[in-house]
């Protein structure tokens, strides 16, 4: 960083500062001093290696690093020193008050190896002792007198200058020797006056010692050796006169050596008694004058500054040559008069505020204030804007300095404005102002709709979207709340401030498959403007449903001897599932030996596979045993789900079958004298078919013309009717027909 320095009149420093920042890390903590600002003093007489003072700086808690000192800038010359363990200050060289009465320096202090500094201001006064006597400019002079001078005649001005300052730079005059009472002198001005008439016919010379004396302790003393000779024969009988008028006026912007005023003083003696120099008594303090002692022209010694001062007094003396001399004093009033030299200086070099946007033409913004040291019109300002971006909606009194606004303002057009104003005679200020926002601007979407698919397996909580409205407003006009104004069934909400939407409970596309609701965007203010915007959501299926038969049991029924491919029975599985995951296949499991039976994988019918024989198997029954078959249903989604069910087919019979007797020939030997009644014998057929075709009636077709026997015909059982006589017939032969 490059750092300029500048005074209260603006004058700036002759070089500017470079200051190197170092960037450490957070964590290095450096010893902290326990004063930001040291103050001691050290007497210029001090001997060499003197203690001046200690300064300290405390390391941080628990650390083991020792602090070191040194002396980083204030020192140029090398006087001082500095203890690096103790911080204790002393001298090194020999120090002089009247070189240099203050010194500033800047002590470092350091922990360890570690690159962080803290610094720390020792300001030393170097006291003043009085080493420097006063001096006169010369040794001896002389003055001649005169016998006609009268009491209190100035005579002599002597002047020493003393370098020491305060007390001891304050210096009294005195007579130290003397030949005669005759004189005196003012302790403080060293006029040397008569103290009585001088006689004319003594012709006698006086010498003087006269003592010039600091006040300092102990006080330090010069002489000036003063001879008084020569008493004139001229009467010096007429003081000086001033001609030239008490007051004069000269420019603040002449030069050094400018002519101010001429002084002129009459004297009307005659020789040396008449002969006049000039002499200023007092007013000129900060020497800003040079008076010629024999002309009597009073000109600049330095520049001039009516803002510093604008009016000067001056005491001058006109002192005549007789002996005793005469002498006049008149007070000189000098006027410095104001030139335009002063620029304006703005109270401030920046000012910032803020002002409300939409207002009319007109709103106040601010007042800007600058000041001229100058007088008279030359203090008068008059201020303006200068160009730049966006001055034009901005309006400056000339007179007043009061900024208003020209036109309407738009933060959202442009929020900061950064402006130039400048008095006539160049001094420029900057104001920064910052538009303050109204909200005059609703929250828009990016989107007016949306429109989004989830799959129905999205877990709870889950962000499927975040929202996005901006708001050109600022600060809560421009902050966003988003909320949601139609029933999203529960499944969805909104986060306020993020605007990101979530799940808020499990999803079923097979209960409801799409959801469409709007989303608001307001802004904070009370006025609540707002933006909408339709979300539609999309529930995309997964397989989650398996297919379900409609009943877990069937029964069905087919006659015997079908050709294959025989319709039986169609069965129906539902899947909840939408595309592949609730398309359904079909498919036996188990229990069709043989093929004997195939399913449409497609339509659910189950037909045969071959010719069916009711005789060798009579029913199939499908369910999960060993020797049975399963009907299952499976859907096409990824992993496919199923599910099973049973089925009972009956084979109904057909009367395919002939009875067929258990012998085809029974042979029975009776007794004759079996009584009627009597049970003979008993027929069985058997028929494989099933139900009323297999129900078996027997009937004798042949054999039995006189009725010797009774055959029942639902047993088969045979009973004799007539009584036998085996001389009449010794063997029978029914034929019997089993229907």
């Amino acid at each position: 960083l490059t750092v300029s320095a500048q005074d209260g009149g603006g004058l700036p420093s002759a070089s500017n500062a470079a200051v190197t920042v170092n960037i450490l890390q957070t964590v290095l903590v450096p010893a902290i001093f326990e004063r930001s600002r040291y103050t001691f003093s050290v007497p210029e007489d001090a001997p060499e290696d003197s203690v001046i003072g200690t300064v300290k700086a405390r390391e941080p808690p628990n650390s083991l690093e020792v602090v070191s000192y040194r002396i980083c800038s204030g020192d140029p010359h090398g006087k001082f020193s500095i203890d690096p363990q103790f911080g204790i200050i002393r001298t090194k060289k020999q120090l002089d008050h009247e070189a240099q009465s203050v010194v500033v320096l800047t002590v470092q202090s350091q922990l360890g190896n570690s690159p962080l500094y803290s610094s720390t201001q020792v300001n030393i006064s170097v006291t003043d002792i009085n080493d420097n006597p006063p001096v006169f400019l010369t040794k001896s002079d002389k003055v001649t007198i005169s016998h006609t001078q009268p009491p209190g005649t100035a005579v002599y001005i002597a002047h020493a200058e003393d370098k020491d300052s305060g007390l001891n730079g304050a210096i009294k005059y005195s007579i130290a020797s003397k030949q005669s009472n005759a004189f005196s002198i003012d302790p403080s001005l060293g006029v040397v006056n008569l103290t009585r008439t001088v006689f004319a016919e003594k012709q006698q010379e006086y010498t003087l010692h006269i003592a010039a004396e600091d006040c300092g302790n102990p006080p330090l003393t010069s002489l000036l050796m003063l001879t008084y000779l020569r008493l004139l024969h001229y009467i010096n009988d007429n003081s000086p006169s001033f001609m030239s008028s008490p007051l004069s006026y000269v420019m603040e912007d002449v030069e050094v050596g400018f002519l101010v005023h001429h002084i002129i003083a009459k004297d009307p003696d005659e020789g040396r008694n008449g002969q006049v120099t000039y002499h200023i008594l007092s007013g000129n303090e900060n020497k800003a004058f040079v008076l010629d002692k024999i002309t009597g022209l009073l000109t600049t010694a330095q520049l001039l500054d009516h803002e510093v001062q604008e009016r000067y007094s001056l005491t001058v003396m006109a002192l005549d040559d007789g002996s005793p001399s005469l002498s006049a004093t008149q007070v000189l009033t000098i006027i410095v008069l104001d030139v335009n030299d002063e620029t304006p200086v703005f109270l401030k070099q920046l000012y910032e505020t803020a002002v409300r946007e939409n207002q009319d033409p007109g709103e106040f913004v601010i007042k800007v204030e600058a000041v001229d040291r100058d007088a008279g019109l030359n203090s008068l300002l008059h201020y303006e804007i200068l160009p730049g971006a966006g001055y034009e909606k901005f309006k400056l009194n000339s007179d007043s300095g009061e900024l208003v606004t020209a036109a309407s303002l738009d933060r959202e057009t442009q929020e900061v404005f950064s402006i130039k104003g400048s008095p006539s005679r160049k001094s420029t200020a900057q104001l920064y102002l910052t538009v303050l926002d109204e909200n005059d601007h609703s929250p828009l979407f990016a989107k007016t709709q949306y429109q989004i698919s989830v799959t129905e397996d999205l877990e709870e909580g889950s962000a499927i979207l975040d929202l996005s409205a901006s708001d050109k407003d600022d600060g809560l006009n421009g902050e966003v709340i988003y909320s949601l104004i139609d029933d999203t069934y529960g499944a969805f909400a909104v986060n306020s401030v993020t605007g990101s939407i979530v799940s808020t409970k499990a999803l079923d596309r097979e209960t409801k498959s799409q959801y469409t609701f709007r989303a608001v965007a307001s802004d904070c203010s009370t006025h609540f403007p707002r933006s909408t915007t339709v979300m539609t959501v999309l529930i995309q299926d997964v397989n989650d449903n398996v297919p379900k038969f409609e009943q877990s049991y069937y029964k069905a029924s087919v006659w015997e001897g079908q050709s294959p491919k025989t319709d039986i029975i169609q069965v129906f599985a539902t899947d909840l599932d939408s595309g592949l995951n609730g398309e359904t296949e079909y498919s036996i499991l188990s229990g069709n030996e043989n093929a004997t039976f195939l399913i449409d994988s497609a339509r659910g019918i189950l037909a045969t596979n071959t010719g069916l024989d009711y005789e060798n198997t009579s029913s199939y029954r499908f369910v999960s045993s060993s020797h049975q078959l399963v009907l299952l249903a499976s859907d096409r989604g990824t992993p496919s789900l199923n599910s099973t069910a049973a089925v009972l087919i009956t084979v109904l019979d057909v009367n395919d079958n002939p009875p067929v007797f258990s012998s085809p020939e029974y042979h029975v030997h009776v007794k004759e004298s079996v009584p009627i009644g009597s049970h003979i014998t008993e027929v069985s057929a058997k028929d494989c078919d099933a139900g009323t075709n297999a129900e078996i009636t027997y009937t004798i077709i042949s054999g039995n013309d006189r009725g010797h026997f009774c055959l029942d015909g639902r047993t088969g059982s045979v009973n004799l009717m007539k009584t036998l006589d085996y001389e009449d017939t010794v063997k029978f032969t029914l034929i019997i027909q089993a229907t």
